[in-house]
This record gives structure tokens, C-alpha cells and sequence, in this order.
């Protein structure tokens, strides 16, 4: 015969034994460990970069030791395009870039914006090819929010940096 307080015994082992519920979505799965944080992290450098380090680079003076590449399409391109940037569109990287790029010069690619991945498949055609590359995250969307200057068919155009995504009054973010 079981007593009440045996079966109260053993619902609280149970209960100790099985791992709790996570608090809330974020916690669902686990954090990586702090190694394969870092190994993640660091391979992320390696293939991203930032609008705002990528202006910053371009800005300075001499060269910034690599090319920009906008891999969108012409009208695209006329409707605004980082300054100095190589118009590449994805579908043509194949057939012209060892006429446009230099194999020993790093590439930074970069599209509209963070909803579209057209820079990843440049990026991806590019390593294909033998380049190394990196994308521009945030495209030419945040190129154009941050507040650089860019070049339209009808010549230099900038907005003003818009405050959720740039700082206002400062230099840079400080990240």
C-alpha cells in the first residue's frame, strides 16, 4: 500500500531529476558554450562587415585594400550606388568579374538591404571563383540610412542619418 507521503517522495525526486522548463523562448535552446561562441563570433568577422566600417575605410585617406561590389541590377545601381563601388550584378559575375577585379584584392559585396540576400550570392559566386570576400550587412539600405553620401544616375545625393539607425551626434556607434 502507498501512503501519501511516499508518493508526495516520489513526484519531488521526479520533479528534481527532470530539468526545468526553460523561462521563456530566448533560453529554449541553451546558449553555445563560451568556445564555440568565440570560434562563431570570430568566423562572423571573417565574412561580414559593417556599413559603418566599410564608409569609414573608404573615407580614410589611401587605399582602403579592397573593392566594393554592388551586385544589383542597373536600374538599381542608377537609383543609388556607393560611391566608387564596381557595378557587378550577381548574374554576370561569372563572365566579368576576372576583367573587373583583381584576384589579390579583397571584395566586399553588397546588395538593397538586410530582406534581401542578393550579396550573399555574389559573395558566394566571387569565393567560387577564387576571391576572397566578405558582404556588406545592412546593404545599400543602411548605406542610405546611416547618412553617407551615395551617387545616383543624376549625380551625389545623401539624407540625413536616421536616428534608429545611426547616431546622431556622434562620429560612430562606439561598437
Amino acid at each position: 500500500m502507498t501512503t501519501t507521503t511516499q508518493v508526495n517522495a516520489a513526484s519531488t525526486a521526479t520533479a528534481a531529476a527532470a530539468p526545468a522548463a526553460p523561462a521563456n523562448a530566448v533560453l529554449r535552446v541553451p546558449p553555445a558554450s563560451p568556445a564555440a561562441a568565440a570560434a562563431y563570433f570570430s568566423a562572423s568577422l571573417a565574412f561580414h562587415a559593417d556599413v559603418s566600417d566599410v564608409a569609414s575605410a573608404l573615407a580614410a585617406d589611401g587605399d582602403p585594400g579592397f573593392v566594393v561590389i554592388d551586385s544589383r541590377s542597373t536600374a538599381s545601381w542608377d537609383q543609388g550606388h556607393v560611391p566608387g563601388a564596381v557595378h557587378l550584378p550577381t548574374a554576370l559575375i561569372v563572365e566579368q568579374a576576372e576583367k573587373l577585379l583583381d584576384k589579390s584584392v579583397p571584395v566586399v559585396t553588397y546588395c538593397w538591404g538586410p530582406g534581401c540576400n542578393g550579396a550573399t550570392r555574389a559573395a558566394l559566386a566571387l569565393a567560387e571563383l577564387g576571391y576572397q570576400v566578405k558582404e556588406m550587412l545592412g546593404g545599400f539600405e543602411y548605406w542610405a540610412r546611416e547618412g553617407f553620401a551615395y551617387e545616383t544616375w543624376e549625380g551625389p545625393a545623401k539624407h540625413d542619418a536616421d536616428p534608429l539607425t545611426a547616431p546622431v551626434d556622434a562620429e560612430d556607434c562606439g561598437c
